[in-house]
């Protein structure tokens, strides 16, 4: 339900054009000229759903595909794609191409070189925009690039009852307009006419979006290679390059000479710092072999 009221307050602005026609706004008669569309239905590729290029006359249509595939090659498909909805009057709105890895080794070919061999699969998730005249032509296009078709589905959702029936909110939105015109100076007023006016920036906003909509198609494809693919890249042996310098005798040697020369230098440095210690053991080393002798006379002389 709050859909279906977005869509009559988006199509209200666009039948009976609320606001002045000022740059980017949307009258009644741009619309009108989608109400009175031909309904000769238009020729279309075995290929291609009638849906994606159906007319009829008094209806409207909000036109949408999603297409899955699988193609030869995934970069020249995304290129070519993205040309033909420049050539169509289109535009491209999102494209993702991206190489998912499988697998990574190194290979050593000699004692310097080795090939690194990567598998991977590439993808695109693309998005575009296309006049809606266009559609069926577009998807003929695409479903030339495939070699196997996953998923398809186009969607035109009719929105000709929910825009007809938004003239009724059109009137209304007008009659309020008009009894806040009429009211003395408030703050009530001023609430009111601030509130009235929020509501028309909004179905001004909704009411571009909508023809945008309705002018221009959304497709959504997702393209991938059905294999693996690899790629051989040129590197530097770098476990040769390891195992040259793993162990260098010379100036391992060198370094345990210096280290042990710091070695001793910290010994007698931390010698030093105790020195007090020292002294201390010193002296009562010295007083207890004094007083040794002197027991031993004292036995003699007994």
């Amino acid at each position: 339900m709050k859909t279906t009221y977005i869509r009559l307050s988006i199509a209200t602005a666009l039948l009976l054009g609320i606001y002045s026609c000022k740059k980017g706004e949307v009258s009644a008669t741009e619309l009108d000229a989608y109400a009175t569309a031909d309904s000769a239905a238009v020729v279309t590729s075995d290929s291609i759903s009638s849906v994606a290029t159906m007319k009829v006359k008094d209806k409207q249509f909000i036109k949408t595909a999603d297409v899955n595939m699988e193609v030869k090659d995934v970069y020249e498909a995304t290129i070519s794609i993205e040309k033909s909805v420049q050539e169509l009057g289109g535009f491209v709105t999102q494209s993702n191409l991206q190489s998912n890895i499988v697998s990574e080794d190194t290979y050593n070919t000699s004692n310097e070189d080795a090939v690194l061999v990567k598998k991977y699969q590439t993808e695109n998730r693309m998005q575009l925009r296309v006049p809606t005249e266009k559609l069926g032509e577009l998807l003929t296009l695409i479903n030339d690039k495939k070699l196997f078709l996953n998923s398809r589905s186009i969607n035109a959702e009719d929105v000709t009852a929910n825009i007809k029936y938004s003239a009724l909110e059109a009137q209304r939105n007008k009659k309020t307009t008009d009894n806040i015109a009429q009211m003395k100076v408030n703050k009530d007023k001023v609430a009111m006419g601030d509130d009235n006016m929020k509501e028309g920036n909004s179905q001004q906003f909704q009411s571009m979006n909508m023809t945008d909509q309705l002018k221009y198609s959304t497709i959504d494809i997702f393209i991938k290679e059905p294999k693996l693919r690899t790629a051989e890249i040129a590197v530097i042996n770098t476990k040769n390059i390891d195992d040259k310098y793993k162990f260098a005798f010379v100036y391992s040697a060198k370094s345990a000479f210096v280290e042990g020369y710091y070695l001793i230098q910290k010994i007698i440095v931390g010698l030093i710092t105790v020195w007090p210690l020292i002294l201390i053991g010193t002296v009562i080393v010295y007083f207890l072999r004094k007083r040794k002798p002197s027991k031993k006379e004292s036995t003699t002389e007994i």
